[in-house]
């Protein structure tokens, strides 16, 4: 494969599965003069199970401002390179944005090799619209400004999806929950690896039947949009009933009876729309 002198390669590498890698990402690796790596460790990894050898050196977030002036250098002397991350796409959601902005300020030409992306294939299993999508990355850490944060994407009508660490996955189901109770989730971990799952169902019910054991792992939550307010359907019961019937099969699955399945969702969700509300247990102390 003839390569472009001079150019900058962004090559897209698996997200898990190694065999999701394109014959066109091989061969560009394969030809450059160099490869710049969100993390060498990991790429060194992914050259050495395909048999290639190109130099490689750092470029992730707390050196990306010099590497790009470094790139640029090795650009205009003629050499060709690539920037790859971890898993996906540079500068999505990852390093490279930086170096990108810099090799086309400085003139030179940047290139494009596709593949997998987490935010793609997760759309795909979640069952939800696809037909418009907000991809909002990763939220922030604290609570006080993630819920703000999804006060703002939660009010959009189209599908949100995130991204989120394994051990903040729980806390932002549970934000999700509080200010979109009746809201489908598609909660995709592990995509295209061994432990690969997708819960669906409101937030409440997912994090009803998420074992602790289950939490690890790298997230992406793919969100149902906000209703049309002024369409009958949104108005309908249907789409509380069905919120209902999966928190209560979540919780079932679990093992708890369904009776208590029923108290817990009126505990959660509220009564039914146009039904009384049930008498609690009477407990004894």
């Amino acid at each position: 494969m003839e390569l472009e002198r001079g150019a900058l390669y962004l090559v897209a590498t698996p997200i898990g599965n190694l065999g999701d890698v394109s014959a066109r990402a091989l061969d560009v690796l394969k030809g450059v003069d160099w490869i710049a790596a969100e993390d060498t460790r990991h790429t060194r990894r992914l050259l050495a199970h395909f048999g290639i050898s190109a130099p490689l050196f750092s470029a992730h977030a707390h050196n990306e401002r010099a590497r790009a002036e470094e790139i640029v250098t090795r650009l205009a002397a003629g050499a060709t390179g690539a920037l790859v991350v971890d898993a996906g796409s540079p500068g999505v959601s990852d390093p490279g944005a930086r170096v990108v902005a810099a090799v086309i300020a400085a003139g030179r030409t940047v290139r494009v090799v596709p593949g997998p992306s987490a935010v793609i294939a997760a759309l795909s299993l979640s069952g939800l619209d696809t037909s418009a999508f907000t991809f909002a990355g990763f939220l922030p850490a604290r609570t006080g400004a993630r819920e703000s944060r999804l006060v703002t994407l939660l009010a959009r009508p189209e599908t949100l999806v995130l991204y989120e660490a394994p051990h903040r996955a729980r806390a932002t189901l549970e934000s999700i929950a509080k200010l979109a109770p009746l809201r489908r989730v598609a909660a995709c971990r592990e995509l295209t690896k061994l432990h690969e799952e997708v819960r669906r169902g409101v937030a409440s019910a997912i994090l009803a039947a998420l074992p602790e054991a289950q939490e690890r792992g790298e997230w992406t939550l793919v969100i149902e949009g906000a209703p049309d307010e002024t369409a009958p359907e949104a108005r309908a019961a249907p789409g509380e009933d069905e919120a209902r019937r999966q928190f209560i099969a979540a919780l079932v699955e679990t093992g708890v009876t369904e009776s208590d399945a029923r108290e817990r969702a009126e505990f959660v969700l509220g009564p039914p729309r146009g039904g009384p509300r049930r008498a609690g247990r009477r407990r004894t102390t």
